[in-house]
């Protein structure tokens, strides 16, 4: 969890994949680390998720595009 902390700061944007297969796409401005808790709350227009924070198992950097 931590990890997936320090790319994000790193990056600004990232996405993440879960155990379960679930893929998320976290920003700096929408994302908190509760790390008392282990997990990762992610605000969207439509929901917050809390995920679990240790079953992070992939991290992708995408790069800015047009569309």
């Amino acid at each position: 969890m931590e990890f997936v902390q320090k790319e994000l700061q790193a990056w600004g944007e990232i996405m993440i994949t879960t155990a379960a297969g679930k893929e998320y796409e976290i920003h700096l401005g929408d994302t908190q680390f509760d790390f008392e808790n282990r997990v990762i709350r992610l605000k969207s227009p439509s929901a917050e998720y809390v995920i679990d924070g240790d079953s992070v198992e992939e991290i992708q950097k995408h790069y800015g595009h047009r569309d």
